[in-house]
């Protein structure tokens, strides 16, 4: 019965997925990477996540409470509606995933760099029309808003290892996937960047910026911020918190942005 189970919901969300892809046969050529910042695609990935926001939704913060009742609210919705794309834990590798271009992206991740009216408005709205072009369904009219902002929720809470687990086969849910570990984006990072070095993008020194910068920006990604914005916003927010707090220096802050942007360019940061 429980295979059943299983097997039904995989369909189900099957569908769901390819609901905005119309006819189109999507042939997989990503796969979901998480080297930094920007993942699952390089250049489109930042332009849909640097993507302005829509004024109905700019500016919205979430109104609830990510305690145990929301988190398990949000858990049991990504599961239904988010696992068989995005994974069980959020990176990427839903059983659904090999099937789509672009592939869905390690939400567990950018989630902590992405605002609540972001995340919101992409929730809502799913992922048709440009720069997006994507198979993800809009949820607007499928969840009330306190449904889409329990999943906020409990997305963001995969990303910092806070989210209950959900039970089931695989890495604490239904549909399988790897959860979000620091240490093996760490080691991804650092293999990014030995390739950086030898395809001439980046000297050691600058190499060696990026990975300190970008270790307090993981290290103070949210420490007293606004959960608003897209991921340029919130980045840039964040170095100038960074700036402020005395860890970097503005040189530091405006040199990490140009080896940000070159390794992206280099399509390096995938």
């Amino acid at each position: 019965m429980k295979k059943l189970m299983i097997i039904g919901i995989l369909l189900l969300m099957l569908v769901g997925c390819g609901a905005e892809a119309g006819e189109e046969t999507a042939v997989p050529t990503n796969t979901p990477t998480d080297s930094g910042m920007g993942m699952g695609g390089g250049m489109g990935m930042m332009a849909r996540h640097m993507a302005p926001i829509p004024e109905d939704y700019a500016g919205l913060s979430n109104p609830v409470a990510a305690d145990e009742e929301s988190l398990a609210r949000g858990g049991d919705l990504f599961t239904t509606y988010c696992a068989s794309c995005h994974g069980d834990g959020g990176m990427g590798d839903g059983p659904a995933a090999a099937t789509l271009d672009p592939a869905p992206v390690a939400i567990a991740h950018t989630s902590q760099m992405l605002g609540d009216d972001y995340l919101f408005w992409r929730i809502s709205e799913g992922g048709q029309g440009d720069p997006f072009n994507s198979a993800m369904p809009a949820w607007g009219s499928a969840l009330d808003e306190q449904a889409r902002w329990d999943l906020i929720n409990y997305i963001r809470a995969l990303g910092s290892d806070t989210a209950p687990s959900m039970g089931g086969p695989g890495m604490g849910g239904m549909m399988g996937g790897r959860t979000y570990d620091p240490a093996a984006e760490a080691t991804r990072q650092a293999e990014m960047l030995v390739q950086a070095i030898e395809q001439g993008v980046l000297t050691q020194a600058e190499a060696d910026l990026f990975a300190e910068v970008h270790a307090e920006l993981e290290a103070n990604m949210t420490r007293g911020m606004q959960m608003q914005g897209n991921m340029g916003q919130m980045q840039a927010a964040l170095l100038a918190q960074l700036v402020d707090l005395g860890h970097i220096t503005q040189a530091q802050a405006d040199q990490f942005n140009d080896i940000h942007t070159r390794l992206l360019e280099a399509e390096l940061m995938q």
